[in-house]
């Protein structure tokens, strides 16, 4: 297993970092949609104010502030701003009146950011690639948007143009001089049903430029890649991994992670300080709104493995352990 280049089929779809294909087949996708929606959650929650994002940060240093979702505000220690996975819009669906909802809304209203320099998204599913959020960050500032390939062109039909596309083991320079590499991912992408996987999907390793590393998984299942990417940085100093949307198992596992298996992928990644993401912000799944936050807690023991607050912020080290 290595970091890249992505390999496809003699059908052009992209497959994983194992080489199997990717997701599920169409006969298990219509198998999951005929069980039930599992345990329902609240139809709207309101969290807490908490302190806005901090602007100086020390040096060696990210704050990270959790909006929901996959979606954080990182600040590096010379204020270069990124953002990942940017979803504001009040639905992940191709419908602006069906598919899910939020139960929360963002814990920072869009107009309410700092300027963003680079936006980092990972794949082409509509909660973590969201055209209404693209368009705005791109009429207000019109950062750097980097992506997996097969992206672009969509991003440029709507209004976004340059998008710049890595393949697994792809690197770009970030503003700032700090430098991106696109990771291998155990997952798919697709917007409908005839473009799956002909997309790449995958995550982030960040390295600062005063030294110093993170990692944004984007979504991921569990397996082998985790511990090849670990090994190939030598660590990381913070890693965002996701923690949710996992049930029913015998579907997700392909795509997902269980709060367990990411406690595991932070010890494959090397990994000083974990923290959850892809949780408690769309119903995707059948487990209830809070099981993961729960599981993770009563899981991690010792491990610094974070459940953020909703628009909290938290300033970690990026020197590796």
């Amino acid at each position: 297993m290595r970091l890249g280049p992505a390999v496809r089929d003699t059908q052009g779809r992209f497959l994983n970092p194992d080489g199997g294909p990717a997701g599920q087949s169409l006969r298990n996708v219509f198998r999951m949609m005929r069980e039930r929606g599992g345990v329902p959650w609240p139809p709207a929650i309101v969290d807490p104010p908490q302190p806005p994002p901090p602007d100086n940060v020390p040096a060696g240093h990210a704050a990270f502030t959790f909006i929901g979702h996959s979606t954080f505000l990182i600040r590096l220690d010379d204020g270069t701003t990124i953002l990942t996975d940017p979803i504001f819009s009040d639905r992940c669906s191709p419908l602006s009146w069906a598919g899910p909802r939020r139960a929360r809304p963002p814990a920072i209203a869009l107009e309410a950011l700092p300027r963003i320099d680079a936006v980092l998204v990972s794949h082409g599913h509509y909660d973590h690639l969201d055209i209404p959020s693209l368009q705005a960050l791109h009429a207000r500032w019109k950062p750097a948007i980097y992506t997996g390939l097969g992206h672009a062109a969509l991003m440029a039909r709507h209004g976004v143009p340059g998008a710049l596309e890595l393949d697994w083991g792809g690197e770009a320079v970030l503003p700032g001089g700090h430098r991106a590499t696109y990771l291998p991912m155990r997952h798919f992408s697709a917007r409908g049903l005839h473009d799956r996987s002909k997309a790449l999907w995958g995550g982030f390793a960040v390295e600062a430029a005063s030294g110093g590393r993170l990692a944004f998984l984007g979504d991921t299942a569990a397996g082998g890649h985790l511990e090849v990417i670990g090994r190939a940085f030598g660590g990381f100093g913070a890693a965002l991994i996701p923690i949710g949307a996992y049930e029913p198992f015998w579907f997700m596992q392909k795509v997902h992670m269980t709060p367990e298996q990411a406690l595991e992928a932070q010890l494959q990644l090397r990994a000083r300080t974990a923290i959850a993401m892809h949780f408690g912000t769309f119903k995707l799944t059948q487990e209830a709104i809070d099981e993961p936050e729960r599981w993770l807690s009563a899981a991690r023991g010792e491990q610094d493995f974070r459940l953020p607050a909703f628009g909290g912020s938290q300033i970690l080290p990026l020197a590796a352990p």
